[in-house]
């Protein structure tokens, strides 16, 4: 049963002060009991002649009377349970102390995590959650949190050195064939021009999608947004892929909405973008021969949303690679067509820019072999 700090901190201070109440209650009868027997066990008083009391009649030793007894008796008392009281603090501060420290000790095991992570160590952790009280709980967020700035630190290195490594590719191919070509190796020829253009393209792309991912990764993606049946996305598909698919020697097959009161809030052009990613992805992987299938509809999972499906009867992706596949630069080292001016940024930007609208994006392996991306955008209702 989880016992909260506040219980513990509680019941610790709620001990103290019963300790120390214990410790003056047991002290204070005998006491008590002292002073009351040495009253009793003095001599009867004996008025005087005079009225006040004669000689040899003394409450006790060296009293001069019973008031002036009276009075040493009970600051020999008060004095007596004050001694008692201070000890029994000092105890049950002792005691608070080492209750306290045991209560800081995990806190200060935080407070260096927090300060390890301040400094860089990425891997440090708070070694608290497998506690079941609020202190455990806070560790646990702590790892998560160091869990996160890990993986971010990771990405970021990842990123740049993928995004470094697909630059570095195109410029590469350019250096090597201007330098041919006034080198005199390579004659002044139109199509060594248009291998510089072509990789000049791509080096463009790339710059053009890196930005397009920071603007969605810092929240400043520009978004047009409109009413856009959902009918006219799919349909603009199958005619700007059409061609495509064909040279490939695949078959692209559009099936559009069969509600056709399906409307997007959305930027026309932004969700174009993000579907033409993922059917272009599904188009180079398809096998000579293969069936790519674009179907749009309301989504199985939310009525507010509206899902386009991409399938294919391609090789499917790695078990290891699905929660990867919408990551930059995921297919990099998957032997990815340089020649069909890929960036290789495609997926990364179809989720990015599905998130930018409220929506998700998704990839499962069919039963029969391929895949199956699927994108969703927030509906509105058609007037």
């Amino acid at each position: 049963m989880r016992v909260g700090l506040a219980v513990r901190l509680a019941v610790a201070f709620a001990g103290v002060a019963v300790i120390t109440a214990l410790a003056i209650a047991i002290a204070t009868p005998p006491i008590v009991g002292r002073g009351f027997a040495a009253v009793q066990s003095a001599p009867a008083v004996i008025p005087g002649a005079s009225g006040g009391y004669g000689p040899g009649h003394g409450l006790g030793p060296g009293a001069g009377s019973p008031g002036v007894y009276a009075a040493q008796l009970q600051a020999e008392t008060s004095t007596t349970i004050t001694i008692v009281a201070v000890l029994a603090a000092a105890g049950a501060s002792l005691l608070g102390v080492f209750i306290a420290r045991r209560i800081a000790r995990p806190l200060v095991r935080l407070e260096s995590a927090a300060a390890a992570l301040a400094h860089g160590n990425l891997a440090t952790r708070s070694g608290l959650s497998g506690r079941g009280d609020e202190i455990g709980s806070l560790g646990r967020s702590f790892d998560a949190m160091a869990a996160d700035l890990e993986r971010g630190d990771t990405a970021r290195r990842r990123f740049f050195q993928d995004a470094a490594h697909e630059m570095k590719t195109p410029l590469a191919v350019i250096e090597a064939t201007a330098a041919a070509v006034i080198d005199g190796v390579y004659e002044h020829e139109g199509r060594h021009l248009e291998t510089i253009r072509t990789q000049a393209r791509l080096l463009s792309r790339i710059v053009d999608d890196l930005r397009t991912i920071s603007l969605a990764d810092s929240g400043a993606l520009p978004l047009n947004r409109g009413h856009v049946p959902l009918a006219e996305i799919v349909g603009g598909i199958g005619t700007a892929f059409e061609a495509r698919a064909a040279a490939r020697g695949a078959t692209l097959t559009v099936a559009t909405p069969p509600t056709p009161r399906l409307v997007l809030a959305a930027d026309r052009d932004r969700v174009l973008q993000a579907i033409a990613a993922m059917v272009d992805n599904a188009i180079r992987y398809a096998p000579a021969g293969g069936h790519v299938t674009v179907t749009g509809g309301a989504s199985p999972s939310s009525a507010a949303m509206a899902r386009v499906e991409v399938l294919d009867d391609g090789p499917g992706v790695p078990a290891d690679g699905l929660e990867f596949v919408f990551d930059r630069f995921y297919q990099s080292d998957q032997g990815r067509d340089r020649a069909s001016g890929t960036s290789g940024l495609g997926l990364a930007i179809a989720r990015a820019i599905a998130e930018a609208h409220g929506g998700r994006t998704g990839v499962e392996n069919l039963a029969a072999g391929g895949a199956k991306f699927w994108l969703e955008i927030p509906l509105v209702t058609a007037d």
